[in-house]
Parts: structure tokens; C-alpha cells; sequence
């Protein structure tokens, strides 16, 4: 059970990191629709993945790659036509899960693991990936600072100096459907958005400069996963359900601040 809880806290850790930089660009964007698209349709690469028997976390990251080109392209190119194209994405990429899951032989148990998620289920290889795609999105961060900052309040601005807006927020994109794949395992399909999302809108109600709602986010994602864990440890219930709606209370208690 220790060892559980250990990889559960080594976990939390890893997501805190993504939370801060991903969540809080994906507030600052208002890219939350997307980011539930890419989650939702995800579950069509763990279908394909356990209908073809290959690596799920392999399978999953080219699909939602190829998820995320998808909705830049319809975002950048038909942006009056975003939200109703964004939700057939959403729809079409669960639909192609549902349809492989039913012509893999057997019952796919894993496939609601998936779905809804389990901290304490997390794995050392899914730490060692998690790991990998946090040190791409700190160097990512480091190197493009500034440049994501302009995408996400003046992309005019990109355009003067010369460099492609557009292919930018695609790369952002890419790091978000890495991130929700790294989060699958830990957190589920259908909670991803919530604790994404959650820190970053509390954080943006505190400050106003986004190098410190990095900070305050990433704190807040930690401590709402740690108290999830300690909750559902005690109280025997499910942990992710748990860590959303602590996250939850929280948002709500933060709107209360003038």
C-alpha cells in the first residue's frame, strides 16, 4: 500500500509541473474546449492500442498528436466554425475507441481505468513518462517564454517580429495532448479538464503576472492531489473524484474574493 501511496505523491508531483505551465496557458488561451476535445478523443488511441496490442501510451500520444494538428488547423482556418467543430472532433475521436474496444476480443476492463482515472494506480513507467514529457514542457517554457506570452495576448505583435503564430500555437497544442496523455493513467479522460483548469482560474483571480500563475497553480494542483490521496486513503472512496471536487470548493470559495 506504501508504495501506492509513494508513486501516488511522485505522481502528483509530476502532474503539479504540467498543471502550472500547460493549465495556466490553457486559461490564459481560453483553450479549454480544445483541451477537452483532445482528452475526450484520446480514448480513441487507447482503443486502437488494445485492439492492436501495441503500447498504449505509444499509440495514444501519435493519436492525439495528430488530434491537436487537427483542431490548429480548424481553429486557425474556419475560427467562426471552432466550437461546433471542435465538439465532432470530440465525438469522433471517442466513437473510434468505442468502435475498436468492441472488436477487441474479450472485456476490456482497462479501458474504464482509463476513463475515469487512479492516482494509485500509477506505475514507474508511467513516472518515468510523465517525467520525460515535464522536462520537455520546462525546456519548452524556457526557451519560448516570452514568445508564448505574446501568442496568448498579442499574436500581432509574433507577426511583426517574424515569427509563425500559428505554427507556435500548434506546438502548444502538441504539448497539451502529451500532457493529457502523461495524465490518463493518474487522473481519467473525463477529469483531466477539471484539474487543468481549476488551479489556473483560481491562480488568475491573485495575480495578474503569469510567471507567478505558474507558480500558484502548480502549489495549488499539488496540494489539491496530496489532499485527494490523504482523503480517499482514509475514507476509502475513489481518489480523482475526490481531488476534482476538493479543486472544486476551492474555485468556488476563490469567486468568492472581490
Amino acid at each position: 500500500m506504501w508504495d501506492l501511496i509513494n508513486n501516488s505523491v511522485y505522481a502528483s508531483i509530476l502532474l503539479s509541473v504540467a498543471i502550472a505551465i500547460i493549465g495556466s496557458l490553457i486559461v490564459i488561451n481560453k483553450t479549454t474546449a480544445i483541451t477537452g476535445s483532445i482528452a475526450h478523443g484520446s480514448f480513441g488511441g487507447i482503443g486502437i492500442a488494445m485492439f492492436l496490442g501495441s503500447g498504449i501510451i505509444l499509440t495514444t500520444s501519435v493519436f492525439t498528436i495528430v488530434l491537436a494538428i487537427i483542431l490548429a488547423f480548424i481553429t486557425i482556418k474556419f475560427p467562426h466554425r471552432q466550437d461546433s467543430l471542435i465538439g465532432v472532433i470530440w465525438a469522433v475521436g471517442m466513437s473510434i475507441g468505442i468502435i475498436f474496444l468492441s472488436l477487441t476480443p474479450g472485456y476490456q476492463s482497462d479501458a474504464l481505468s482509463y476513463l475515469f482515472g487512479n492516482i494509485l494506480l500509477v506505475g514507474n513507467q508511467d513516472l518515468i513518462f510523465m517525467g520525460s514529457i515535464d522536462i520537455l514542457i520546462l525546456i519548452s517554457i524556457i526557451f519560448l517564454y516570452h514568445r508564448f506570452l505574446a501568442m496568448s495576448y498579442d499574436r500581432e505583435f509574433l507577426n511583426i517580429r517574424g515569427i509563425n503564430a500559428n505554427m507556435l500555437y500548434t506546438y502548444f497544442l502538441i504539448l497539451t495532448s502529451l500532457t493529457i496523455v502523461m495524465s490518463v493513467r493518474a487522473i481519467g479522460i473525463i477529469l483531466i479538464l477539471a484539474l487543468f483548469t481549476i488551479p489556473g482560474l483560481i491562480a488568475e483571480r491573485f495575480t495578474k503576472k503569469f510567471f507567478s500563475m505558474m507558480i500558484i497553480s502548480g502549489m495549488l494542483g499539488l496540494i489539491f492531489m496530496i489532499s485527494g490521496i490523504i482523503l480517499s486513503f482514509y475514507y476509502n472512496i475513489s481518489p480523482t473524484p475526490t481531488i476534482v471536487i476538493i479543486a472544486g470548493i476551492a474555485l468556488i470559495l476563490s469567486l468568492l474574493k472581490k
